[in-house]
């Protein structure tokens, strides 16, 4: 079963209080609905992995060896589609002992991981704005590990596993944050 957006966003506000947690769900999302569309997957489905991939976050204290397979499990009971439940179980693949091997799997980690340098970039801009930010000083971060170091690189690599430059990637990933913006306070 593939979940409608206002049903995935009602059950994420359900489970997800932390505004911060809510604005990184629906960036999530944004940037994997535009990656779908550049790789001709399905966009919806994609789209609702972004959006309930931290369903779990507040339920396991986002405990590296629990999150994402009690919210895979939750999801999985309900009947959702099991490839966006093996993509959400696998974006942290700490807690499954397992490496990534799909599309859908890497396209996630990478997707839901980009979102964090992208705000952490656009938190040093005087203006606080993710328009404001440019795929070169996403790239540039990258390399600066004291910055947003708790942001997985290895991860946002992931991109190149899929075929997505990271710098196509990044502008990518700032295009569809920037379209929701005011939902996500920047």
């Amino acid at each position: 079963m593939l979940l409608p957006r206002p049903d995935a966003l009602s059950l994420l506000k359900t489970h997800i209080k932390n505004d911060r947690m809510l604005a990184h769900s629906l960036a999530s999302e944004a940037v994997m609905r535009a990656l779908a569309l550049h790789l001709g997957q399905d966009i919806e489905k994609w789209g609702i992995a972004g959006l309930l991939h931290d369903i779990d976050v507040e339920i396991t204290n986002a405990d590296p060896y629990t999150h994402a397979v009690v919210g895979a499990k939750m999801l999985e009971e309900m009947g959702l589609d099991a490839d966006i439940v093996d993509a959400i179980r696998m974006h942290n693949e700490v807690a499954t002992g397992q490496e990534r091997t799909t599309l859908f799997q890497h396209a996630l980690a990478a997707g839901e991981t980009i979102t964090g340098l992208i705000t952490a970039t656009s938190l040093v801009y005087p203006d606080k704005k993710v328009a404001s930010v440019k795929a070169k000083s996403v790239t540039k971060r990258m390399k600066e590990k004291a910055f947003a170091a708790s942001v997985n690189r290895e991860n946002i690599l992931e991109c190149e596993l899929i075929g997505v430059s990271l710098d196509e990637f990044a502008a990518l990933s700032i295009a569809a944050m920037v379209t929701i913006a005011d939902e996500i306070g920047l």
